[in-house]
């Protein structure tokens, strides 16, 4: 049987390290293209989108619908890749510090 005691000891460290990674993750960021590179979209793994990079062709009024499309495009594939670098993130941190108890899943505590 588990000792109770020590493992709330581990929660608490668990928790404490999430924090710690939490707070790092500003640091961390991910980029998405779209239109074959014509829209670029950075963010960080705080998912605040920190830069957008549009070629100048795009700068017309005809284009407008067209590059809306792109920058939600390149957006959304930013804030997918950075999801799976927060996951890894989460998971080198965590690593060993919990019994494998089927079911117990601390990706939620992000």
């Amino acid at each position: 049987m588990l000792d109770m005691m020590k493992m709330l000891g581990k929660v608490k460290e668990v928790q404490a390290k999430v924090k710690e990674v939490q707070e790092g993750l500003v640091n961390l960021t991910a980029s998405g293209e779209a239109g074959g590179g014509m829209v670029t979209a950075t963010v960080n793994g705080a998912r605040q989108v920190v830069d957008i990079q549009i070629d100048e062709a795009l700068f017309s009024p005809d284009d407008k619908d067209m590059l809306k499309d792109l920058i939600i495009a390149a957006t959304n594939k930013a804030l997918a890749e950075i999801e799976i670098i927060i996951k890894e993130e989460m998971k080198k941190t965590t690593e060993g510090m919990m019994p494998n108890i089927p079911g117990l899943d601390l990706s939620g505590m992000m």
